[in-house]
């Protein structure tokens, strides 16, 4: 049995953005961030018409069909496996349903990294509730949510004052119990706000879109195709 070549280019991963935006450099923000943790190739794409995200029901509902052709046409470009870059991990089973391939929620990733760090984890996202999908993972280990002040959609992250509302937020989190910090956005990846918390607080803080390229990193079809076929030759 000989070892897998690597020889072939690998195929992508595919990033979704929830975020509309024609600045080819920032929908591709996440994506280099995956790149440049874990060495995987990504595509990163937009979904249309999307301006300010997913910041309620509605827009998360409008979104979500256009996230399952996005998807689509991700997969049929060659795409390894998908990534929703969103907290919520809209249309999730539904993509997952569309598709053959895997698709990862940047949301139960997050919450699943999260798990293995602590046991009382503090939500901190963009809307007063956590997302129902990083709930569900949690369990009883979910300790509390916040949103910071003066922050409703993901865009408000962007604004000069984002940062220091973020770290009051989080703040608040700690002080309340939480040993682990969820980032319940990736526009908070986005402004990099992650090693900052850290610093200042002292707990483990989770970035989804890290712990999506994370669990992306543990699929490598490449890989596993040359190994099946020279394990069959062997």
């Amino acid at each position: 049995m000989s070892v897998p070549s690597s020889a072939a280019p690998a195929r992508p991963i595919g990033v979704i953005r929830v975020l509309t935006s024609d600045d080819e450099a920032a929908v591709a923000t996440h994506g280099r961030v995956i790149e440049e943790r874990y060495g995987l190739p990504t595509v990163s794409r937009c979904i249309p018409d999307q301006p300010h995200g997913i910041h309620d029901d509605a827009s998360e509902a409008r979104a979500e069909p256009k996230i399952v052709a996005l998807a689509q046409e991700l997969a049929g470009a060659g795409a390894r496996a998908l990534i929703i870059s969103c907290a919520a991990d809209p249309a999730l089973q539904k993509t997952r349903q569309a598709v053959g391939i895997p698709v990862i929620g940047a949301g139960s990733a997050a919450a699943a990294v999260a798990l293995g760090l602590g046991r009382r984890v503090g939500v901190l996202g963009i809307r007063d509730e956590a997302p129902p999908a990083v709930r569900a993972v949690l369990g009883d280990h979910f300790t509390a949510s916040a949103r910071p002040r003066g922050v409703h959609r993901t865009t408000d992250l962007l604004a000069p004052e984002g940062p220091a509302a973020v770290l009051e937020a989080a703040a608040g989190l700690v002080e309340s119990g939480a040993d682990t910090l969820l980032l319940a956005c990736t526009g908070l990846n986005t402004i990099g706000v992650r090693p900052l918390l850290e610093r200042r607080l002292g707990v483990p803080v989770v970035d989804p879109v890290l712990a999506a390229g994370l669990l992306a990193s543990y699929r490598d079809d490449d890989w596993d195709d040359d190994w099946d076929e020279d394990w069959d030759e062997g």
